[in-house]
């Protein structure tokens, strides 16, 4: 069994729409298309067994989670919990990002480059002044929350409704991401989020989806401001060796008439999406996928590159787990709990897989022409190191992220590889069969 969270942010608001800072401030208002955008997140939601609800004291995420529980067929009972307020930014709030910008240049260029780093001077209340650190404090928020939700609700389904800082400093602390990555999260308004605790209060969590926006019209979030490079990665789709939780690794399966399926769904998602070049993995599984979603994009061609080939299982290949149990256990077994320490019998270890698909991605990302976006189409472990890599985390943690066949994951680059990156959107499946949680078959990493 599992407790999973599912994570939305609070529709648009009264101060999000005019760009100016909210924080804990309350003055902010949930807008008529904040609403309209909770009943659709609502319709998405539908069916999933939720035996609780929790929103921020804050009326614009107060608001959208008793909109959502107003239009679930079989709703839970909504708590308020002050552990969902959003970020604490007292000198700021009210204020345009323009204004912070202008009066606070430093300070705000640090809260977007280095936010575990930032320090703010507020009054205390007795006439005097304290140090805060808001995104620190915020996580230490977010893990006191986590402990108390987990052992509340072991192996049950939980929705949370509240703020962007403290969605993504969730996210983060269930993963076990550093706070210098904060800013690496996204969460759009209405944007859903699943998390998975395999254990209850065991962490780290699976992140299954991050900001789903497909609900609510937005095939993929916007850009913002700045252009850099998009790239748009996307596992294979279904092969048998997945359906029978085969190990394929190297060995050069094909898709299967239910892969290519996805591939086709995956082609009609991101058919409106401009894509400027592609890359794949050689094998046959990627690069029928890709060629299938290219289909709609008849301009762009395919390159490939070795380098985003399938992790070398060795001796495991073509073998079901149980096989592999009964000739290689313990192995097995160090794979499930310490998978950064193993190394496949006359195959590979995921440091060696890391160092050659984290190079052809950063490659990819330094070649591509400003403001373009780009298709990636690779596997199941190459897709997993590439996330850790951009989340900030290592080999150990690739069980971390879910990678279903035919999914969507969204990254932005704003200023190529000198910032940090964004991760937009993750493990989007919503299109393959219309349901928010991942039912794809996955297969046998």
């Amino acid at each position: 069994m599992a407790t999973r969270v599912v994570l939305v942010r609070h529709g648009q608001s009264s101060y999000s729409a005019a760009g100016r800072i909210q924080g804990r401030c309350d003055n902010s208002q949930l807008t008529d298309r904040g609403a309209a955008d909770a009943v659709k997140v609502a319709a998405a939601l539908n069916g999933i067994p939720f035996a609780a609800a929790y929103c921020s004291p804050l009326q614009r995420a107060k608001r959208t989670a008793e909109i959502i529980i107003e239009q679930i067929e079989t709703p839970p009972a909504l708590a308020v919990s002050d552990g969902l307020l959003e970020v604490d930014l007292p000198l700021w709030e009210g204020l345009s990002r323009e204004e912070v910008r202008s009066q606070y240049a430093e300070l705000y260029r640090q809260w977007h480059e280095a936010p575990h780093e930032l320090v703010l001077t507020v009054p205390d209340g007795q006439g005097g002044s304290r140090e805060h650190a808001p995104v620190l404090a915020l996580f230490e928020q977010a893990r006191q929350f986590w402990k108390d939700l987990l052992e509340r609700h072991r192996d049950q389904t939980v929705l949370l409704v509240a703020h962007n800082g403290i969605l993504r400093s969730l996210i983060a602390t269930a993963l076990g991401v550093d706070p210098s990555a904060y800013q690496v999260i996204r969460q759009s308004n209405c944007g859903i989020s699943v998390l998975n605790f395999a254990d209850g209060t065991n962490q780290p969590a699976q992140l299954e989806c991050l900001n789903l926006t497909a609900p609510l019209g937005d095939a993929l979030p916007d850009r913002g401001a700045s252009s850099g490079v998009r790239l748009l990665l996307v596992r294979h789709g279904e092969t048998d060796w997945n359906r029978q939780k085969r190990f394929q690794g190297q060995i050069d399966i094909p898709l299967n008439d239910n892969g290519r399926a996805q591939a086709r769904s995956a082609a009609e998602f991101l058919a409106p999406i401009q894509i400027d070049f592609a890359v794949s993995s050689p094998m046959a599984r990627p690069k029928e996928t890709a060629e299938l979603i290219l289909e709609r994009h008849p301009n762009c061609e395919l390159s490939v590159d070795d380098r985003l080939q399938e992790i070398g299982h060795g001796l495991w290949e073509g073998k079901l787990e149980e096989e592999i149990a009964a000739e290689f256990g313990e192995l097995l077994q160090l794979w499930k709990d310490q998978p950064e320490q193993v190394q496949m019998p006359e195959g590979e270890n995921l440091q060696e897989v890391w160092d050659r698909s984290v190079a052809a991605w950063e490659a990819i990302v330094a070649n591509a022409p400003e403001g373009s976006t780009g298709l990636v189409v690779a596997h199941d472990a190459v897709n997993k190191v590439i996330l850790c890599h951009v989340l900030g985390l290592s080999p150990a943690d690739i069980w971390s992220i879910k990678q279903g066949n035919g999914a969507v994951t969204v990254v932005d680059y704003p200023k190529r590889l000198d910032s940090r990156p964004v991760l937009q959107a993750m493990n989007l499946t919503l299109h393959l069969d219309g349901a928010v949680l991942d039912r794809t078959a996955a297969g046998a990493l």
